[in-house]
């Protein structure tokens, strides 16, 4: 018999720690090599864990919720080899917790719940409840707030409500036989909490005193009435003010991107510039070819990928803004590498990178953003996928926003963001005079590190990016780019 010690793997050239989420084996438990021990959350990507070795669990040396350092031995296994210790591989992991939605600046996707367990302190107690996704999406459907969902008595680990548990509390309402708890507000002094992330597109903003927590529970009742006509005072005197107001406390994603932008904008002296694209060519070419791109290539035409194909093009012509900053050195990077980030309906970020978007077809960069977002949406993003980008786009015009100043990830040295398209009166020059014509417009601004890019460089990128845009061939055939 010998004991192995599981080490904490290397999960990414800047991540330094990780957070246990789930442990899936206890001491005493037997696992086999390549099953799942732990599931671990990063500010990156929320991961499974595999066992290298395959034996009986003898310590588990951190609880869950724990920040572990990478490097640092998290669990001892008995096997009947000889082996004293080993470390897991830098792992290729299946899945995440934080399920990401098509506007991953893909038009055609809805958004879909967040599988994310749900973690909820009751206001009357420092007990902390957790309610798995399958149990959130149940009370949902059934239209079972949030403080009616607090007091359904579970069965299972640690008093959890299990399916089991819903169900039958749905059947028994339905049935008459019990009626929900209906849990007071108290009137308290606080500050509704909300952040906003890098791309303007993070977290919903907390409309008012009693407003519903939509990025945990859609459905959540916060004993206040939303009804219209009759509830409503024609006369202000008869209003009354209570004074109420909730907490939102920050889950762990959401406290690391507060981290990070405020890291950023101490970091970076940041500069906005701004341009106007005319992108009616592209506009008319995506609607005429879209049905027959999708037919023949098994997979969908958003713009997405005709702005990535247009970014990357003039990327080639300006290194500087391919590129990060490392003390007093410039590291120029040759590959290119386009994030997109993404707004998660939790109002959490995530970036997943196109590799090698230069070397892509249209095609190509299709099946790159749509395979990225098939994966986040069914759970199957790796930590890879979100690492090693050198440069960043925010699609702000996929909520409406027709500008932005966006925040730039560190160590990127730019971002870009896309703003709504929309159809405009326009000055064009012809041959005959200037004629007035309706267009298809849109506002791309970038910010950028003033340590490295300057005015000049930033403004040239920009022009040259919206003069992409707007030479797109209307006539283009795209599968002679395959």
């Amino acid at each position: 018999m010998s004991v192995v010690d599981l080490i904490l793997p290397k999960l990414g050239e800047s991540i330094m720690e990780a957070t246990i989420l789930k442990w899936h084996k206890a001491v005493g438990d037997t696992i086999q090599l390549d099953e799942t021990l732990l599931d671990i959350a990063t500010d990156k990507v929320d991961s499974e864990i595999p066992s290298s070795t395959a034996g009986t669990i003898i310590e588990i040396l951190f609880e869950v919720n724990a920040v572990v350092p990478i490097g640092t031995v998290i669990a001892r296994i008995q096997t009947s080899g000889s082996i004293e210790s080993t470390t897991i591989e830098t792992i290729q992991a299946p899945s995440i917790i934080a399920p990401v939605p098509d506007p991953i600046i893909l038009e055609e996707v809805p958004f879909t719940p967040s599988a994310k367990n749900v973690e909820i302190q009751q206001e009357n107690s420092n007990e902390v409840r957790f309610f798995s996704p399958l149990v959130l999406n149940i009370a949902q459907n059934e239209g079972i707030s949030l403080n009616e969902l607090q007091q359904i008595p579970g069965t299972g680990s640690q008093g959890r409500v299990s399916k089991k548990d819903i169900l039958n509390y749905v059947a028994q309402k339905k049935a008459g036989l019990v009626q929900p708890t209906i849990v007071a507000q108290p009137a308290m002094n606080a500050v509704s909490t909300s952040a906003t992330a890098n791309t303007n597109n993070s977290i919903p903003q907390v409309q008012n005193s009693n407003s519903t927590v939509s990025n945990i529970f859609p459905n959540a009742d916060h004993g206040f009435n939303t009804s219209n006509g009759a509830s409503k005072f024609a006369n202000p005197d008869e209003v009354v003010i209570t004074g109420n107001t909730e907490i939102i406390e920050m889950d762990r994603m959401r406290k690391l991107i507060a981290k990070h932008m405020v890291d950023s904008v101490q970091t970076s002296p940041h500069v906005t510039s701004f341009v106007e694209a005319d992108v009616t060519n592209m506009v008319v070419w995506r609607e005429k070819v879209k049905q027959l791109f999708e037919k023949r290539e098994g997979t969908k035409l958003t713009f997405t990928p005709m702005f990535m194909e247009c970014i990357a093009k003039v990327l080639e012509q300006f290194p500087y803004i391919n590129c990060s900053l490392q003390g007093d050195n410039i590291i120029l990077k040759k590959d290119i590498n386009i994030g997109m980030a993404t707004a998660l309906p939790s109002g959490n970020l995530i970036v997943p990178v196109i590799k090698g978007a230069n070397q892509l077809s249209i095609v190509g960069l299709s099946k790159a953003v749509n395979n990225l977002a098939n994966a986040a949406r069914n759970n199957q993003l790796k930590p890879q996928d979100t690492q090693g980008g050198t440069f960043t786009v925010t699609n702000v015009g996929t909520f409406g926003s027709i500008m932005g100043t966006p925040i730039i990830p560190q160590p990127q040295v730019a971002i870009l963001a896309l703003g709504a398209i929309k159809k405009r009166p326009v000055v064009i020059e012809t041959p005959s005079g200037d004629a007035i014509l309706v267009r298809h417009m849109m506002y791309l601004s970038m910010s950028y590190d003033h340590r490295i890019v300057d005015g000049a460089m930033g403004s040239s990128f920009l022009s040259a990016v919206a003069k992409e845009f707007e030479q797109w061939d209307q006539n283009r055939q795209w599968f002679q780019y395959v």
